[in-house]
């Protein structure tokens, strides 16, 4: 079982984000990175049409606990805040994704409003803007469509590709830099997405895992047939999926509304092109309560404002940020670890 190993309460200024925006059902605003002696953490947030970057130091201490286990978290001081300078969204931003680069201490901080307009901008790990390498993406429709949640990620084999979800649109739009490659068509709303990773037999950049509504839908670049729709697997009618992620093994994992994780364990996962894709597709379901889970790593489970696990090379921190205007962080671990 995980557990945490320290709990931290840092209060975001009034004068930083006076009016924080409410954004969705499954916010994606949030964004996590330790610094390389891991002593502090930067947090970037998004309200309204604008960034915000927080350093919150990295505390060792024990965890309290109050009546009935509940844990009581260590108040801690904002080291820095301030604006992340780039320029604004048109609209209010949805979701935000923060990844490593090829270059040992970039980043790059990508950010999609309601309307699909994608910003990326390259970081160095210090979290300072690069502002020679920073381009935009227009939405396909050209911003005229109505407003909705829109979630972006970004491949974990080449961070140039991107694919970015608008969900009343029913659309993922896919793009290599600025230039778009090609659009996916779901049936249902999305509510999140996320590239597989590090698979063994196959690229890893071409398979896109997608929720939408109660259905997790595995996406093949490379595919022309059925739109490039791979597999189809439906949930419980009527429990959404908020939720996916993928593990270095390859595991899918998915939540939302029933409260509990669904883990697919893919077997002969790739083959050639085409029809022969489908054919060869197997999946193992195992389906989890959340109070039982063990090895699910890289799962997002929202329940504030916004939450998701940032891995650094020995620890793994969990973070959230609640209407309040307080950000929480959690460093957590195996039992006994």
């Amino acid at each position: 079982m995980l557990e945490a190993r320290s709990l931290s309460k840092a209060v975001v200024s009034s004068t930083l984000i006076e009016n924080p925006s409410p954004g969705n059902l499954q916010p994606t605003r949030l964004a996590l990175h330790v610094n390389e002696d891991a002593s502090s953490c930067w947090v970037y947030m998004a309200s309204g049409c604008h960034l915000y970057k927080l350093q919150v130091p990295m505390q060792d201490s024990s965890v309290n606990k109050g009546k009935e286990s509940l844990l009581i978290p260590l108040q801690t001081q904002v080291m820095d805040s301030s604006v992340v300078n780039r320029c604004p969204h048109r609209s209010e931003i949805q979701s935000i994704v923060l990844c490593e680069t090829e270059s040992v201490g970039n980043l790059v901080l990508g950010s999609v409003d309601s309307y699909g307009h994608l910003i990326v901008s390259k970081l160095d790990s210090s979290g300072k803007d690069i502002d020679s390498l920073t381009y935009s993406v227009s939405p396909r429709d050209s911003g005229v469509g109505e407003g909705s949640w829109a979630g972006l990620c970004f491949s974990p084999s080449q961070w140039s590709m991107a694919a970015v979800a608008h969900s009343f649109c029913k659309s993922i739009d896919v793009y290599d830099q600025d230039i778009h490659l090609r659009t996916l068509r779901t049936l249902w709303y999305p509510s999140s997405l996320n590239f597989l990773q590090n698979l063994n037999h196959g690229d890893g950049s071409s398979i896109l895992a997608v929720t939408e509504g109660c259905q997790l839908t595995i996406w093949d670049l490379r595919m022309k047939e059925n739109g490039g729709c791979l597999h189809r697997i439906c949930g419980s009618l009527g429990d959404i999926f908020y939720a996916v992620c993928s593990s270095s093994t390859g595991n899918i994992a998915v939540g939302g509304a029933d409260r509990t994780v669904t883990i697919y364990d893919p077997r002969r996962f790739f083959v050639a092109n085409g029809k022969r894709a489908i054919k060869y597709f197997r999946l193992e379901e195992t389906q989890t309560g959340l109070g039982s889970v063990r090895r699910v790593r890289h799962l997002t489970c929202l329940h504030v404002n916004s939450l998701l696990q940032c891995s650094n090379s020995n620890r793994d921190l969990l973070g959230g940020w609640c209407d309040s205007g307080s950000v929480f962080l959690a460093d957590v671990g195996a039992n006994g670890s």
